[in-house]
């Protein structure tokens, strides 16, 4: 029975109660609980929250507010599409494509997003760290040498046109793939992976995917021509061609992208200190393109060899088939792109979501992407993913629902239809400045690494190794040794666990460290084991080592007949039957201190396997040889039904061992060895 009091003072503290009796596994399984009757769905219900779930615009739209909603995004709508058409035009330069196609990928995936998506704030559409990924891919499978007119190095003459049509094939059969990877994923509930992408990493990634980025784009800052370099020390390999021509850089060139920069960063930073302030944040970016007027009257591309966008086809092309022969180069490339784009998009997903109080599905972002990536492929798009500044921009310039991002499209698509032409005297310099300066965010993060050094070393090493990785191997081998480093940090605490030995709080059932905490009293003759981990083949040694160093155990050759054993425990095996030899192996548990019973604190353990489960086994009776019982207490109700599958309950060892929690076993331990009287259980309780 249990009871809650509370005095009528205020000051007085809840008082708590609890008279039961000793509860073990076996009562709790056979009388306590009862499993529910499973009853089958509903067949119409089901279906409508399939296709409500497919579909989350049909659960928000019959319901949108007009009043309330439609003024906040259509401003939003109209400022983020503003910021969208440079983003889009300038990171295509990055995807290694022309710059119409960024015009692309900014308005079918965002389109469809409206109708998949279930982020209410987050931007769709192009994103710097996709579009370099991209583009190294494009150059590495179409480069430039393959184009060569003549086919000699001495005098090289490059088919720009037959390039960069080959380099759009690539990229939209890799857009296509992604779009296929992540729907599939979606569909097999995969919402999870982004886990395993943990913050410290994907910052680190990012961090240097921006120095990547900075670093391509300084030669169209100075105006200089040099190749374009990818894979293991691209970043090295770039900035010495950049310095090796540095002497040809176009002065006027590097004047514009100059006052660009500062311009632009000079609003971004009234945007930020004055943005409770202002309606709508100052489009630094469209008055920089508006400057493209300048660009023409003075005529800077024949007078000064400025380098120009150039031409932008007016009008959306006609629907094409993917090239599908050249998947098999690039399923490596596009898992990697399918799961960054996808953790980027989610991490900004939850944050916005977190910060306005809805949910967001990560298995129906994925099938949301995937659906984005693949259908638009046919519409000579590149992968997108979610836009750190751009989301920014949506949620504080008053977007409320999708119906922002619809507009935003929208936008694009009339700039796309009706004056694409107007960017064509677009010096490739305002683009360069555009994106180093939209870089200026991802720089933030080094910030982190102070951070990170005061409140968890691992996860700096996880930062650091994820930075200088990418930056030194390229994005996609140093995204592959961050993801293999953070997996082995998992490994790493899974072997050095925190192990403790609990004790009392007197007058309590509460059980703390006893290296630790003062008030925290051994029960006699009891000794409580707590480590901080799930027991598995790859620390199940370590467990029974650790479990025996702390009761002050040893193992000790012993003289005298041999004896057969059940079951002996070798290097994380289980061999039966096995007769003790005359050798190390023939030993017996030697006790240092009066112990009568070893009680197993499985509180912190979430799974147990095979081997685990033998092992635990094998302390229960090794221990037995010697008079101490082992039994195991704070079982999660999972972990219980992984040691039935594994058939762990079978002579000596029995339900009756298992207690749900530490209190229960020191108890029933106490009344077996006679140290407290039945009815005394409930006043020790």
């Amino acid at each position: 029975m249990e009871h809650v009091t509370a005095s009528e003072e205020p000051s007085a503290a809840l008082m708590y109660h609890v008279e039961r009796p000793i509860f073990n596994e076996g009562y709790i399984d056979s009388e306590l609980l009862h499993r529910k009757k499973r009853t089958p769905n509903c067949s119409s219900e089901k279906a409508k929250s399939v296709v409500f779930g497919f579909l989350p615009i049909l659960t928000w739209l019959p319901s949108y507010p007009l009043k309330e909603y439609l003024f906040g995004d259509i401003v939003s709508g109209i400022s983020t599409g503003v910021m969208q058409l440079p983003q889009g035009l300038a990171y295509a330069m990055l995807a290694a494509v022309p710059p119409v196609f960024g015009l692309y990928s900014s308005f079918y995936p965002v389109l469809l997003y409206t109708f998949l998506g279930t982020s209410k704030h987050i931007s769709i559409g192009t994103f710097a760290v996709i579009s370099l990924m991209i583009g190294g891919i494009a150059v590495r499978e179409a480069p430039d040498s393959m184009f060569a007119v003549n086919g000699t190095n001495a005098s090289q003459v490059v088919d720009f046109e037959a390039r960069d049509a080959r380099r759009v094939e690539v990229v939209v059969a890799l857009t296509t793939l992604v779009g296929i990877i992540q729907f599939v994923l979606g569909l097999l509930r995969f919402g999870f992976l982004a886990i395993y992408l943990t913050e410290p990493l994907v910052r680190g990634f990012t961090t240097a995917a921006a120095v990547h980025v900075s670093v391509s784009q300084i030669k169209y800052l100075l105006g200089v021509h040099t190749a374009r370099f990818n894979g293991p020390l691209s970043v090295v390999h770039s900035l010495d061609a950049v310095f090796r021509n540095i002497a040809s850089t176009n002065v006027v060139t590097l004047i514009i992208g100059l006052v660009c920069m500062v311009f632009l960063y000079f609003i971004k930073d009234l945007n930020e200190r004055f943005k409770k302030k202002l309606p709508i944040p100052i489009p630094g970016e469209i008055i920089v393109i508006v400057s493209t007027g300048i660009s023409y009257g003075m005529v800077m591309s024949e007078n000064y060899g400025v380098e120009v966008v150039g031409k932008i086809p007016t009008g959306l092309l006609p629907p094409k088939i993917p090239d599908f022969s050249v998947f098999p180069n690039l399923f490596p490339d596009a898992f990697a792109i399918a799961v960054v784009g996808f953790s980027i998009a989610i991490s900004l997903a939850k944050t916005f979501a977190l910060k306005h109080g809805y949910s967001v599905d990560g298995n129906q972002e994925l099938i949301a992407l995937g659906l984005c990536n693949f259908m638009s492929s046919f519409f000579h798009t590149f992968v997108v993913t979610a836009s750190m500044s751009r989301s920014l921009v949506q949620e504080s310039t008053g977007g409320h629902t999708e119906i922002a991002g619809l507009l935003a499209s929208i936008l694009v698509l009339l700039v796309v239809v009706a004056i694409g032409f107007v960017f064509q005297p677009l010096p490739t310099t305002v683009l360069a400045a555009i994106i180093m300066v939209n870089l200026l965010g991802m720089y933030k993060q080094l910030k982190d690494i102070p951070a990170l050094w005061r409140t968890s070393k691992i996860e700096l090493a996880i930062w650091l190794v994820s930075f200088f990785a990418s930056v030194l191997l390229g994005l996609d081998y140093g995204l592959v040794v961050a993801m293999g480093f953070a997996i082995l940090t998992v490994i790493y605490r899974t072997q050095c666990p925190k192990n403790a030995l609990l004790g009392q709080i007197p007058d309590t059932g509460l059980y703390f460290d006893v290296d630790e905490y003062e008030e925290a009293e051994e029960c006699s003759g009891i000794k409580i084991f707590q480590s901080n981990t799930s027991i598995y083949f790859a620390n199940s040694d370590l467990y029974v080592s650790t479990l025996k160093a702390k009761l002050g155990v040893t193992r000790e050759v012993v003289a005298g007949p041999k004896k057969q054993m059940d079951h002996v425990y070798t290097n994380g095996q289980m061999n039966e039957n096995n007769t003790e030899s005359e050798s190390e192996d023939d030993f017996f548990l030697q006790r240092l201190t009066p112990i009568h019973t070893i009680i197993l604190d499985f509180t912190p353990v979430n799974f147990i396997d095979s081997v685990g489960a033998k092992t635990i086994k094998s302390v229960i009776k090794e221990f037995a040889t010697v008079d101490v019982k082992v039994v195991l207490a704070g079982c999660s109700r999972t972990l219980l039904s992984d040691l039935r599958t594994l058939k762990f309950f079978c002579e000596p060892v029995t339900p009756d061992l298992i207690f749900p929690t530490i209190h229960d076993a020191v108890l029933h331990c106490k009344r077996s060895e006679g140290l407290i009287t039945e009815t005394a259980d409930s006043t020790n309780s």
